[in-house]
């Protein structure tokens, strides 16, 4: 574990959060990725992990709150702040002070509703220390609704379950899980440092210890030799845990991580989207008996509509991946090059004809075909990220 820094450096906020916390208050308890071993992720490699010291967290939660208190105090009669006040404010910030004004100033814009534990894996402290930063933040700022974190399943697993349930009574309620896959096999090669078993195990416990929980699905992380496998091996650890939401993550490979060395070597055959489209199929067909939310809220996923509740959406999410599958290869380089390009949000944009010609002359300019599609895709991607 990584030691904990001696001295306060002022305010700080690290590089990631989930799309679902874009108006959470991004609040930093340990910095990069304990473990840093998946070769998928480029996140946190060539950085070390270290702990926050729990008093330094707390102060950059009073930061935040005596920003807030600044900003409120030169409001109007109706509550307002304008342009120019908060201009005028930010003026007089100290500069070791300017970057907690800059986020009480987005979190006041976006409700102040809910708080993001960072980095990769929050939980990962004492649960003492983590239980005294909660009771802290619910002092400062007690309207707030949704408290959550990332964790890892192997350190979930090491927590006792009366200190788990200690820690979503002091208000963390949501926990993310990077699940990525169910298969043994899969998890053993992408590094993840985890079992079937024990993502199985931590995501019942979670359950069970009140919180909410988000597990993280990567289509496309089997690749061709394993990808059947991999769909209904996550199916089936994410039957038995039944989380709150179900999010997916479609696997790309940036130079720099040690996937794509492997991608490069030959080791991992990637996945062509017809089919990841195919895989997907096969996973959200295999869930079965749970209450889940599926959700599909980031760019890299093919299909925005396959989205919704088990298992009532099913049959809705199905048939938008049935679609894609059943149209003409030529419609569907359309729809891969327009949604890769966000000039599709869904399906439904292939009706849209003016969007569709826009497409089709970028793939003319491109020499975009069925054939070479997919390398087109993966170097647009990797700009992206």
């Amino acid at each position: 574990m990584g030691k904990k820094e001696q001295e306060y450096k002022g305010f700080e906020q690290g590089p990631i959060r989930p799309p679902s916390e874009a108006f959470s208050l991004l609040v930093r308890v340990t910095r990069n990725c304990p473990w840093n071993r998946c070769k998928f992720c480029p996140v946190y490699k060539g950085t070390r992990f270290s702990l926050r010291d729990p008093e330094h967290v707390k102060a950059d939660i009073d930061s935040v709150y005596n920003a807030i208190r600044l900003i409120e105090n030169a409001a109007g009669s109706d509550g307002s702040v304008s342009r120019q006040k908060i201009y005028e404010i930010s003026q007089k910030v100290d500069k070791k002070d300017y970057a907690a004004f800059n986020a009480a100033l987005n979190w006041m814009a976006s409700g102040m509703r809910s708080v993001f534990l960072q980095d990769a894996n929050s939980l990962i402290i004492k649960p003492d220390d983590l239980i005294g930063i909660l009771a802290h933040l619910k002092m400062r700022f007690p309207m707030v609704e949704r408290v959550t974190s990332y964790a890892r399943s192997h350190t979930i697993c090491r927590i006792p379950a009366k200190k788990l349930a200690a820690i979503r009574e002091a208000g963390l309620s949501r926990i993310h899980i990077g699940l990525e896959s169910g298969s043994d096999r899969v998890l053993e090669f992408v590094k993840k440092g985890v079992t079937k078993a024990e993502h199985i195990e931590a995501g019942i416990k979670v359950k069970e210890a009140g919180f909410e929980l988000s597990e993280y699905v990567m289509p496309g992380l089997g690749g061709v030799d394993w990808s059947r496998e991999h769909a209904l091996e996550t199916a089936d650890a994410l039957n038995r845990i039944n989380p709150d939401f179900i999010r997916l993550r479609t696997l790309a490979i940036p130079q720099g991580v040690p996937l794509y060395d492997d991608y490069m070597a030959g080791r991992f055959k990637k996945c062509t989207d017809m089919m990841v489209a195919r895989e997907l199929l096969v996973f959200i067909e295999a869930l079965d008996g749970i209450t889940s939310m599926v959700t599909s809220d980031h760019i890299l996923n093919l299909f925005s509509e396959v989205e919704g509740r088990l298992p009532d959406d099913k049959e809705k999410m199905t048939r938008a991946i049935d679609a894609f599958l059943a149209m003409d290869p030529s419609d569907q380089v359309l729809y891969q090059v327009g949604r890769r390009l966000t000039i599709f949000d869904s399906m439904d944009d292939m009706n849209d004809e003016s969007k569709k010609a826009r497409v089709r002359a970028l793939c003319e300019q491109a020499g975009v075909t069925p054939d070479n599609v997919d390398s087109v895709i993966e170097e647009a991607v990797n700009r992206f990220i």
